[in-house]
């Protein structure tokens, strides 16, 4: 099965070269353009995260030997939550080479953080697929080294510390309120507000609601531990 010169590119970039390009077709496609011998991506991304997990649990204790459970846990989960994978997928333009129906595609389905986490964790399971666990390994300790290099600060929740640094000081916990969308439905800007009881508080935006609470969270703890 010969494949495009996108996809080809595509392979490039993500540091593989298929012996069997059908696992790479495979995931990349959406449920949303899926038929009978269009199979689409929802088996791979199981298998896939999977993979991922086992790859991330070995290379967090390979990198820090003495680390206990408590402290591997958050480093985990940041490195193989969804906005990671995401994130991930941008890095090698997963979204260019992603084959979705037209409702997807009119919705901006390329850019989407669910859609490019689940196309991430698609093609991991490709690479395993189409030359085993080993070169799964290699790719994904290659797309993600400069994450588990410094994934000690992104551990750390913003939300849940900033909780903590309240009750901490007998403070009621801190209160998010969206306070604005901006742009298309296809492309949402939205802004939010972290705020506490004693009256401090800090906005920030991001293309979700989620991320928008975990930055203002973030930008509000910073102001508080520095005063």
């Amino acid at each position: 099965m010969k494949t495009s010169a996108e996809l080809d590119a595509f392979a490039a970039r993500l540091g593989h070269a298929f012996k069997q390009p059908e696992f790479l077709i495979r995931a990349v496609t959406h449920p949303s353009i899926a038929s009978e011998t269009r199979p689409d991506n929802q088996r791979q991304e199981f298998l896939g995260d999977r993979v991922l997990g086992l790859v991330i649990a070995e290379a967090l204790l390979d990198a820090d030997p003495s680390a206990a459970e408590g402290q591997l846990a958050p480093r985990f989960n940041a490195l193989v939550r969804k906005e990671t994978c995401a994130a991930v997928a941008r890095d090698i333009d997963i979204g260019v080479v992603l084959r979705l129906g037209r409702s997807e595609m009119m919705s901006g389905g390329r850019r989407k953080d669910a859609l490019l986490a689940d196309a991430m964790e698609a093609v991991i399971a490709a690479v395993h697929q189409d030359a085993g666990f080993a070169a799964a390994r290699d790719v994904v300790l290659q797309l993600w080294k400069s994450r588990i290099e410094t994934v000690e600060g992104d551990a750390r929740d913003p939300k849940t510390s900033l909780q903590e640094w309240a009750q901490a000081r007998g403070l009621a916990p801190p209160t998010y309120e969206a306070i604005g969308r901006e742009g298309p439905d296809h492309a949402p800007m939205f802004t939010v507000e972290a705020r506490l009881s004693t009256g401090e508080a800090e906005t920030a935006r991001a293309t979700s609601k989620r991320a928008a609470e975990q930055a203002s969270a973030k930008a509000l703890l910073a102001r508080v531990e520095a005063a």
